[in-house]
């Protein structure tokens, strides 16, 4: 799926399965994101040790296969929100954003002049590393790449009409874990503040014509309760260090169990 047609299959409704990846290291990860059947992957360089070379190379291999890459960049990291999109990656997803102003940095830095200020490039994956002319290339990256913001914080959510007004912000992500845990709440998906973020992330991505997707909340009941309140269909389905834990540990269980029935 080209990333062009990203935006346009959450607007219409249609569900997009994304998979964190934050332990990988190999493009093995991508052509199992895509045999599975995911539509997209989100590269984690927030919480990992990962290079960025290796997050280029997971985003070009996602690329080549039809899939969309993100990445979630260090907090407002203009130096590296550069590199992965030359390196291949189709947008980025942005943590902490508490102002208009910062949003509106980000989005900027993810598009080229005039609309922005993405240093000029001549060479991407997507046209095969072939030199291309900047007015061919510019217009052509551009409509492909995707602007995620995250608020997390209670101060982020104060301004969030202003973040979702910005030109260039094409998802607003409600990041539900530190939103809580800023709170002093860690993990209270239940509490009334919650809900009112979401009712204030949801109104105001309405308002400015922007997708609002809801994160960080592993109680699925709880999680489709809020997200029917306008979520967009982009579901995490997890991080590949959390869903290859569990499959291990479900493995020894069921070994353990299997030794057990055994010694009846």
């Amino acid at each position: 799926m080209q990333t062009s047609d990203f935006l346009g299959r959450l607007r219409r409704g249609r569900q997009i399965l994304m998979l964190g990846i934050r332990q990988a290291r190999t493009t093995d990860i991508i052509r199992m994101a895509k045999s599975s059947g995911h539509h997209a992957v989100m590269i984690d360089l927030e919480h990992s040790s990962m290079s960025v070379q290796t997050a280029c190379e997971l985003s070009a291999a996602a690329g080549d296969l039809g899939m969309s890459a993100f990445v979630r960049v260090p907090e407002r990291d203009y130096g590296t929100i550069g590199r992965v999109l030359d390196g291949g990656a189709h947008g980025v997803v942005a943590p902490r954003i508490e102002t208009g102003a910062q949003a509106l940095e980000i989005a900027r830095s993810c598009r080229f002049p005039p609309v922005g200020q993405r240093s000029q490039v001549g060479t991407v994956p997507l046209f095969g590393m072939r030199p291309t002319p900047a007015d061919h290339l510019n217009p052509a990256v551009d409509a492909r790449t995707v602007v995620q913001i995250i608020v997390e914080t209670p101060t982020a959510i104060a301004n969030v009409d202003d973040i979702a007004a910005q030109e260039g912000v094409d998802i607003v992500v409600l990041g539900a874990n530190d939103f809580t845990a800023e709170l002093g709440i860690p993990g209270q998906y239940d509490h009334p503040a919650l809900d009112e973020a979401v009712a204030a992330t949801a109104a105001a991505c309405k308002q400015h014509d922007k997708l609002f997707m809801l994160a960080g909340i592993g109680n699925p009941e709880r999680y489709n309760q809020l997200a029917s309140r306008g979520a967009c269909p982009l579901i995490l389905t997890g991080m590949d260090a959390d869903l290859l834990y569990r499959a291990l540990a479900a493995r020894v269980d069921s070994l353990d169990n299997h030794v057990q029935e055994g010694r009846r």
